[in-house]
């Protein structure tokens, strides 16, 4: 552990110079605070765990988790250190003489009324957010089942069941698509001919390749559950805002009985998700189900049963959860689309652009900050809300084909009665939540635009 320590300790002090010196501070100042949050950092990360990743008889993966913890707690600390750095910097005005981006949304010449203002936020957040998450992740530790007398410490064990890298075709073959893609579009650009859509197929399989290598990420247990999770969140967004665009549009056309239209559009997002599990369950049932039962009175064919088909049963909870969710995309494209400007509209028609080139070129790019907000908002409904109509509609099955990620910690913890193997996969969860908002704000949200 000596020269993982040591290796923070350097890595804080160059991080803190750069951090204290683009502040307007000294570079010494910089060093040895940098040092002492590399080294104080992960001291108190490797706290909760008694360092026990580092033990002889441990095996790869909880030596991996355990740098990976180690580098965490260096990180976290130098972020609070660099934030408490530019607050100073702010109201000494070093960073507003040097024009410096931490500049943006500062409070300046209010003194501490600002923070007296968030303070009931921060308290909520504090006690309803940030000291539950503690808690799990201690209670991981911990094998505790229910009614057992004893919660032995396990260390990461609860984490190590679930995590088993393999090396996969898939995640080597995407890996080698994705390095042709870019080995194409470099040797175009240098050419002076680069192609946009070899940048976009590049695009699309670096996701595939993260994608991929992270389902390789897991073992055989759980590497079903990632991919559920990963299938039914995609078909949710990617159907959620389609659908939702198209009807937003319909009903901003000057039809008669629009608001009507809009009212009963909109009506199925006050739906709970239990409710629309039930409601989808009372429809495609294959026993008294109406839809199978119009199929068979209208059709010479009968509607399979969802119950024994994997693909049919992720396709019933994708279907359900975007006729809850399609309301709240119709809800707010209809306002952005009656903030598209019209002039640009009229200019690109006269200048001889068609409808769809008009609405692929215009109307879509102005729809950017709301597309951004509904991925969002539908990622994160995806991945913790579906649980109410998966646990109506199909129970997880069959064989497990829908128990996503929330199922899954759900029914560790409370069917099976295995709290700490549950806790560790509400953190894993909560990983996840956080690798994909950061990926859509550091991809999706730097093209987004937004008109003044």
């Amino acid at each position: 552990m000596f020269p993982l320590l040591a290796g923070t300790v350097v890595v804080g002090a160059l991080a803190g110079r750069r951090i204290w010196t683009r502040a307007g501070f000294g570079a010494a100042a910089g060093i040895v605070f940098g040092a002492l949050c590399g080294l104080v950092g992960p001291l108190l990360a490797m706290k909760p765990i008694r360092s026990c990743t580092f033990e002889t008889e441990r095996t790869g993966v909880d030596r991996a988790l355990g740098i990976m913890l180690f580098a965490a707690g260096a990180a976290l600390m130098l972020g609070i250190a660099g934030w408490i750095v530019a607050t100073f910097a702010r109201a000494r005005g070093h960073l507003a003489a040097r024009g410096d981006q931490f500049d943006k949304g500062s409070f300046r010449g209010y003194g501490p009324f600002p923070l007296v203002l968030l303070a009931p936020t921060l308290a909520i957040l504090l006690l309803f957010l940030y000291r539950p998450m503690v808690e799990t992740f201690r209670l991981s530790l911990y094998k505790m089942r229910q009614g057992a007398p004893r919660t032995p410490f396990v260390c990461l064990d609860n984490y190590s069941k679930l995590i088993e890298p393999t090396l996969e075709w898939y995640a080597v073959a995407a890996l080698v698509a994705l390095a042709t893609a870019m080995l194409g579009s470099l040797v175009l650009a240098r050419r002076g001919t680069p192609s946009v859509a070899l940048l976009r197929l590049r695009d699309v399989l670096l996701v595939v390749t993260v994608v991929a290598w992270a389902t390789a990420l897991f073992g055989p247990d759980y590497r079903g559950v990632f991919t559920t999770t990963t299938i039914l969140t995609t078909g949710t967004v990617l159907l959620s805002l389609a659908f939702g665009l198209g009807i937003a549009v319909l009903v901003s056309q000057k039809i008669r009985g629009r608001g009507i239209y809009r009212t009963f559009l909109i009506w199925p997002y006050a739906i709970s998700p239990p409710i629309a599990g039930i409601l989808f369950f009372v429809m495609f049932d294959p026993l008294a189900g109406i839809v199978g039962h119009l199929v068979e009175t209208l059709t010479p064919w009968q509607l399979p049963n969802y119950k024994t088909n994997p693909t049919l049963a992720r396709g019933a909870v994708i279907l359900a959860s975007v006729w809850k969710t399609i309301g709240f995309s119709v809800l707010f494209y209809i306002a952005g689309l009656q903030n598209v400007a019209a002039e640009t509209l009229e200019a690109a028609e006269i200048d001889g652009a068609n409808r769809w080139q008009r609405f692929r070129l215009i109307t879509i790019p102005s729809l950017a900050p709301i597309t951004f907000f509904l991925v969002i908002s539908n990622v994160t409904y995806a991945f913790f809300d579906v649980f109410g109509t998966i646990s109506l509609l199909t129970t997880g099955g069959p064989s497990r084909a829908t128990t996503d990620a929330m199922y899954s910690l759900v029914q560790a913890a409370s069917d099976h009665g295995n709290f700490g193997d549950g806790a560790a996969q509400s953190i894993i969860l909560f990983m996840m939540v956080l690798a994909v908002t950061g990926w859509q704000f550091r991809s999706t949200g730097r093209r987004v635009t937004y008109q003044r």
